[in-house]
């Protein structure tokens, strides 16, 4: 039996990766991702197995600029949330990021209960001009529909 393990993503995991994000995509919890946008950026992914192998988490950190990384693509299935796994996730990307020396760390979130028990506090978009030059431009929610609150946590 398999033990229920935190790992940095491999190839063959994309298509789950996908799935995931597009669930929650369709459900307005986050935006979607091509295959081609996720195998670009498969090393800032993280995934979360269960007993048998199976991703059931999955968590990716961005790095934006010299000090500057993003949390993002959050999500847990829904039979495994409540259970530390979406914070064991997110503790994996902040602690890669310390060790590429990135001190400044946030998320565009719906969730920011679960960002404030981890540390993060809310903030202006507009303090995060790096994320909407290079990301927000192209989102069909940006500027006037955007609903996501930022969060930083500055370990």
């Amino acid at each position: 039996m398999v033990r229920k393990m935190l790992r940095k993503a491999k190839v063959s995991d994309v298509p789950v990766i996908h799935r995931m994000i597009n669930l929650s995509s369709n459900r307005n919890e986050m935006l979607p991702r091509t295959l081609m946008a996720l195998y670009g950026s498969l090393r800032d992914f993280f995934v979360y197995l269960d007993d048998e192998g199976s991703i059931i988490g999955i968590c990716a950190m961005h790095i934006f600029w010299e000090n500057l990384a993003e949390i993002r693509s959050l999500y847990v299935s829904e039979d495994h949330r409540r259970s530390g796994i979406g914070r064991n996730l997110v503790e994996a990307c902040i602690s890669e990021a310390i060790t590429l020396d990135l001190l400044r760390i946030f998320t565009l979130t719906y969730q920011t209960e679960f960002f404030k028990k981890l540390g993060f506090v809310v903030i202006d978009k507009g303090n995060l001009p790096e994320k909407i030059w290079s990301d927000c431009l192209n989102c069909p929610k940006y500027p006037d529909f955007c609903d996501e609150v930022a969060m930083i946590i500055e370990p």
